[in-house]
């Protein structure tokens, strides 16, 4: 029992931990922060702290999935058509990669799937508060029952399960966007309730496809696990008291260095480094650039919008489910 007690145990445990109360704080991040957190730590080649990832997530995701259930905030059927895309999909993701890649080259075009993978879950992110922005913008018109359309609700799915099959990122971040430009009258907790509920099997079924390629190394998983646990139950408890917009937006500027950092270790080719090393004073400057430059980029499409670059409505007030423009900094909408 205490060989397992290692300064890796406990580095993974501090980890877990960390990210854990990210997600329990914000609702996001957790297989894009996690497994490139992982992968730096150095605990294991990228194919196994995938699995060790997908494991823990199906474990963690499981209990917000059966809250969402009880409250009934999920809609079910449009979950349901989601899942017939997804699982399939995230079976066959892992075998895909191991099917037309070298063994020996799985590591490094895992690792350049992975930073790809973050760099579009950073961006998903922007692009779902600029929707929220054109929803704040052409008034409020929830519809908890919209009708469901199969085929891209199906496609939706596919493209997100074989994201996470392969890279253990997108079951949140990618469908959640796609499920918003989707389906805008559908609001903030239906939405998270159902992106939730068809993440379990999703997960699920994706660490069963890596676990049956890769095996799954309990050494990292166990204190995945008690990290993650309780620091997603600490992050749910402490929400409401922590503005959730300034982590969010940090979340975005690691995501994108993380991206950019995995994608220099992996040796793409415009970055050029590789054999695990990486350009460190690339990788601040892209940090650096993404706080300068994104608020600027932020309040020009604002003033597109008709609204001043900064000011009302915040960052914050767009991600609350409940807010309702009023008038000061707004142009009033007809009928309102």
């Amino acid at each position: 029992m205490l060989e397992f007690l290692t300064v890796t145990f406990f580095s993974i445990l501090a980890a877990g931990f960390f990210v854990g109360v990210v997600v329990g704080l914000t609702g996001m991040g957790g297989g894009a922060l996690m497994t490139p957190a992982l992968i730096f730590l150095g605990v294991g080649e990228a194919a196994t702290v995938v699995t060790a990832d997908l494991t823990a997530a199906a474990i963690y995701k499981t209990g917000g999935a059966i809250v969402h259930k009880r409250e009934g905030s999920p809609n079910m059927q449009l979950a349901g058509w989601l899942m017939i895309g997804s699982i399939p999909m995230a079976l066959l993701g892992p075998h895909l990669v191991s099917w037309v890649v070298d063994p020996e080259d799985i590591d490094d075009t895992l690792k350049l799937c992975i930073g790809f993978a973050l760099l579009l879950a950073a961006a998903t992110y922007a692009l779902r508060l600029y929707l929220n922005l054109l929803r704040v913008r052409g008034g409020h018109h929830p519809d908890e029952h919209p009708t469901i359309r199969p085929v891209p609700t199906i496609l939706v799915g596919a493209l997100g399960g074989l994201l996470v099959g392969i890279t253990s990122v997108g079951s949140g971040s990618v469908i959640m966007i796609a499920l918003l430009m989707l389906y805008p009258g559908l609001s903030a907790v239906k939405l998270v309730g159902t992106d939730l509920v068809q993440a379990v099997p999703l997960v699920l079924a994706a660490a069963i496809s890596n676990i049956a390629l890769h095996g799954l190394d309990w050494g990292i998983l166990v204190p995945l696990v008690i990290g993650s646990v309780p620091g997603t139950l600490l992050g749910s408890a402490i929400a409401p008291r922590v503005p959730q917009s300034f982590i969010r937006r940090g979340i975005v500027v690691v995501l994108t260095m993380s991206g950019v950092a995995l994608l220099d270790k992996a040796g793409w080719a415009p970055l050029g480094a590789g054999d695990d090393e990486t350009h460190p004073m690339l990788i601040a400057g892209v940090g650096i650039a993404v706080l300068l430059v994104l608020p600027i980029v932020w309040g020009f499409l604002r003033k597109r919008q008709g609204l001043p670059m900064f000011g009302s409505p915040t960052i914050a007030e767009l991600e609350d489910p409940s807010y309702q423009p009023g008038v000061v900094g707004m142009k009033k909408i007809d009928g309102s």
